[in-house]
């Protein structure tokens, strides 16, 4: 049994949730999963017991809780070094650094107008100058790292790392929307999605059959 609990919510919906799960997966690395739905009894009931800010996604190590995607990463880091959390090399784990935090910190109008739901298609939908903006924003972080340092593999900095888990869930949401991308970001996304922790992931959203109204904009509910 693994010592460690990460506390997340629906896999369909909680693009923070998916960032560390796919990290924790894709890096081999053990754990417990527990999961809280959203607008349920069972997040009603359990999410002051796992969570000090009453939000998801929360990792435990025996009674030490770490309750921020970004700081998990930094946690497992110093918890697994051995692991490739961030790259080894300086120059490219300052730049993986900033475009995880900037991930983490920005992109809002990508967020709000696109939120995650990976069993949909919506595509053009939520498209805006500011949505527009934040993909192209995107795209040139991803084109950099890919150039500068991705030589030793697929991913933004050669191997699968916490960069990467921080912009999954945006891979999820550029096939949702059907986000027209260049040839270089285009593999990366195709890169991303057959991660294993990434297909994981996916394949256990794709069964969820919550329908959470506030994550749904371009919906009907069901029934």
């Amino acid at each position: 049994m693994s010592d460690l609990t990460l506390v997340i919510g629906n896999k369909n919906y909680s693009s923070w949730s998916m960032r560390p799960w796919v990290l924790l997966t894709q890096l081999n690395i053990p754990f417990e999963e527990v999961k809280l739905r959203f607008n349920s009894d069972e997040w009603a009931k359990n999410i002051a017991r796992w969570s000090p800010s009453g939000l998801v996604p929360v990792l435990w190590r025996g009674d030490v809780s770490v309750w921020d995607s970004l700081a998990i990463m930094e946690a497992v880091n110093e918890w697994f070094p051995d692991r490739g959390v961030w790259p080894k090399d300086g120059t490219a784990r300052a730049f993986a650094r900033c475009a995880a935090a900037e991930m983490h910190s920005g992109f809002r109008d990508l967020r709000g107008s696109m939120p995650m739901n990976i069993r949909a298609s919506h595509p053009g939908k939520g498209m805006n100058p500011g949505v527009q903006a934040n993909i192209d924003r995107i795209v040139h972080l991803w084109t950099g790292a890919r150039q500068r340092f991705g030589a030793g593999g697929p991913f933004l900095f050669g191997a699968f790392g916490a960069c990467d888990a921080m912009y999954a869930p945006v891979v999820m949401r550029f096939k949702t929307y059907g986000v027209k991308l260049p040839a270089e970001a285009a593999a990366y996304c195709e890169a991303m999605r057959g991660a294993s922790g990434v297909r994981a992931w996916v394949e256990a959203a794709l069964q969820e059959k919550e329908f959470v109204a506030d994550d749904e904009p371009y919906a009907q509910q069901p029934g």
